[in-house]
């Protein structure tokens, strides 16, 4: 037996009692995985507009997922403490047991996957907020544009909340046109010449939208001509901070999702500790209170443990049993049927 330990009645009603309040512990830890992968869900639901993939969503799904699973769970492991000392309702749990050994190591393999992922999808983040902010960028100026009416103020808001400018910088604002044609003068000499100047017609100009000025700044804001030191007084385009935010919106939107992400590592990792505590208890308590039953003694001594057998003997009856259970749900091909069975059996008539 695999760290076997003695118990009396004594011991087995305090491991009882301990894990009841540990598995409550644990739905309540549930609870807050589930809470968290709401928030994180929500979050980037907000921002879907500027994402170009959902591949990052699998992590508060499976927060979501897991800790709705941990409450049903370890609410089942506080049931089974309250009958684990009634000779006649303990036993109604045997079967159901072995399940929940296995949902409760999946639950905790699941979320140490979320860790990983969390680290994993960072990449896959980082692209798809590149790709989805320069669309966002690109298509700016389409307020008029059915399905991207609102791309503007989400852009704006973006700008203002996470106290950023363009994609990477705000010079990626010198690189689309941003102005919509309907608010531009083509009397205009100026506008004419801007158009004529690019091979693709658009009016571009060294400028970015409002919601890039940094209001802390001491000096009023510079939204036009940014490159053009002589259109400002006492201003110099290498040296001088623009007044505008310094920081890319991909970058500020990097930093705090992986910050979120990375924020629940340690909560994540309490959550797994808490499970397999309550995993190992409750297979202490199982094995002990069958040993006391089958020795006829409900009130005498027993041995818990965790494995019956050693963990390489235990993994090959595992195995032999996943075998035979797969070979039940298979027709083997040597054997034929009754009525050739019988043929065989029968004598060939004489010639």
């Amino acid at each position: 037996m695999l760290l076997k330990m003695k118990f009396t009645q004594q011991r087995r009603v305090r491991l009882a009692q301990g894990l009841w309040l540990l598995s409550w512990m644990a739905v309540l830890w549930g609870a807050f995985i589930f809470c968290l992968g709401v928030y994180l869900k929500i979050e980037l639901l907000r921002r879907a507009e500027v994402m170009d993939n959902t591949e990052i969503h699998v992590v508060p799904n499976i927060l979501m997922m897991v800790g709705l699973a941990s409450i049903g769970t370890n609410w089942v492991a506080s049931r089974v403490c309250q009958d684990s000392l009634d000779a006649t309702r303990f036993p109604r749990w045997k079967v159901l047991l072995l399940a929940w050994f296995a949902v409760a190591a999946l639950l905790s393999c699941l979320l140490l996957a979320v860790v990983v992922l969390s680290y994993a999808l960072q990449g896959s983040l980082e692209e798809s907020l590149k790709v989805g902010l320069r669309n966002g960028i690109r298509f700016y100026k389409d307020t008029d544009v059915p399905g991207r009416c609102f791309q503007k103020e989400t852009i704006d808001r973006l700008q203002m909340e996470f106290r950023c400018c363009g994609n990477s910088n705000f010079k990626d604002w010198f690189e689309v046109q941003w102005v919509s044609n309907r608010y531009l003068d083509f009397t205009s000499k100026d506008v004419k010449d801007r158009i004529r100047s690019n091979v693709d017609g658009r009016y571009l100009l060294d400028g970015v939208p409002f919601s890039c000025c940094n209001p802390a700044s001491p000096r009023p804001c510079l939204q036009y001509q940014l490159t053009d030191n002589s259109a400002h007084y006492n201003y110099e385009y290498q040296a001088e901070e623009l007044n505008l935010y310094s920081r890319g919106c991909r970058q500020a939107l990097i930093d705090y999702y992986m910050g979120l992400m990375n924020s629940t590592g340690p909560g994540v990792l309490s959550v797994i500790f808490v499970q397999i505590s309550v995993l190992v208890s409750l297979r202490y308590l199982q094995t002990a209170v069958e040993g006391a039953m089958a020795l006829e003694d409900p009130e005498g001594d027993s041995e818990g443990y965790l494995l019956e057998k050693g963990v390489k003997e235990t993994f090959e009856d595992v195995k032999a049993n996943v075998l035979n259970m797969l070979k039940l749900g298979q027709v083997d091909p040597t054997e034929g049927s009754p009525e050739d069975a019988e043929k065989a059996a029968s004598p060939s008539p004489a010639s």
